[in-house]
């Protein structure tokens, strides 16, 4: 990974300042930054849901049954990993560190994914360089796909518009079948290299193994349907998964009002890391209470990337402080309906399969 070093800006004034009226709302409430009451909920609430799907769909009498209950098992654990996952993953789910990494660790490696990899890369690659290729894990090398100006620009890109919806059904059975395990031979479309400690490689295998175990093996032996609708059931689970999370995360981060940037020769952008989280992430309805609640704060994906040590179960709370605190440095916040978001990632890859270089478009609040 390519270790970059920031400027300073306004963007550096508005963090310090943000970071004090937090500080200051925390404080005079006596309250936390990580979960409470409400999280504790939701942390015995979507478990429960977890293990009751599970338990339905595999005493299924019905094939119908089957499916429904399959289906819904993969949705309560795709918002387990929204609203506790990823929380957990940045130590704010609760107040234990143990905890923290117990909730993280169980529940993503439970997912045939690998909880070190993500959380590793997630935090210190992701969340420090956003949308930085050679920096940001997270920026592909797809040859199928052109995500960046610096990558080649093929005859065939002018289609990923319209065929990148279709590759995205595959979101979430490549991240289990051969994401994790390419990183391993180091043939990742990932742009940066990954080092996995030996430990983490047997976890790796052996997690996928019983989540194998778990999803396929154990259905097919104690049912009565055949392997055949096990499997289309595992198969259209992760249709299912892959289009909700694609949906919810894609138009975050890849969207014609976002950035791209390149550091110079020595290594330096021309930007503060909190003007770089805010120039690379689109916010949707980030004041829906609904979205709050069913997408773990996902929604809010800029406030996120700034205040990334506070659980999204205060972020409805803390929403105008961010907003207020960023129009009085004329940081421009991107939050806009899901709706419009969805068309700029549309535009987006459209874009990048027609032009070399794109110039992103100015947003313009809504509240103006």
């Amino acid at each position: 990974m390519n270790k970059l070093k920031f400027s300073k800006d306004a963007g550096s004034e508005f963090y310090k300042e943000l970071n004090l009226e937090i500080e200051k709302y925390f404080s005079e409430r006596g309250i936390v930054k990580t979960g409470n009451k409400v999280m504790m909920f939701k942390i015995i609430m979507y478990f429960s849901l977890d293990v009751l799907f599970y338990a339905l769909m595999i005493t299924s009498t019905t094939a119908a049954g089957f499916y429904v209950f399959y289906l819904l098992m993969g949705l309560s654990i795709l918002l387990t990993a929204f609203n506790i996952s990823h929380d957990a993953a940045h130590g704010v789910a609760v107040k234990s560190r143990f905890w923290n990494k117990f909730l993280f660790s169980v529940s993503f490696n439970l997912q045939g994914n690998n909880a070190y990899v993500w959380g590793k890369n997630h935090n210190e690659s992701h969340h420090l360089y956003t949308n930085i290729e050679g920096s940001d894990i997270d920026v592909l090398n797809n040859p199928l796909l052109r995500m960046t100006s610096t990558q080649p620009l093929k005859s065939f890109h002018k289609y990923q518009f319209l065929y990148a919806p279709i590759l995205s059904l595959l979101y979430s059975i490549n991240w289990f079948l051969f994401r994790e395990v390419l990183m391993l031979f180091k043939k990742s479309s990932r742009t940066i290299a990954i080092r996995i400690p030996f430990w983490e490689v047997v976890k790796l295998i052996l997690f996928k193994l019983i989540y194998l175990g778990y999803m396929l093996l154990l259905p097919m032996y104690v049912l009565p349907f055949g392997i055949g609708v096990v499997i289309l059931a595992f198969i259209l689970n992760h249709f299912m998964v892959s289009i909700i999370f694609t949906s919810v995360l894609g138009v975050s981060h890849l969207s014609d009002f976002v950035e791209h940037p390149s550091p110079d020769e020595e290594g330096k952008l021309a930007m503060s890391w909190p003007t770089l989280q805010m120039c690379t992430s689109v916010d949707y309805n980030a004041n829906s209470t609904f979205l709050n609640w069913t997408l773990g704060g996902f929604n809010a994906h800029a406030m996120h990337h700034i205040l990334p040590n506070i659980s999204h179960v205060h972020y409805l709370d803390i929403l105008p402080i961010f907003v207020n605190t960023a129009n009085k440095y004329s940081i421009d916040y991107m939050n806009m309906p899901y709706g419009q978001a969805l068309k700029s990632y549309c535009r987006f890859l459209y874009k990048m399969g027609h032009q070399k270089s794109i110039i992103p478009l100015r947003y313009e609040s809504q509240a103006s």
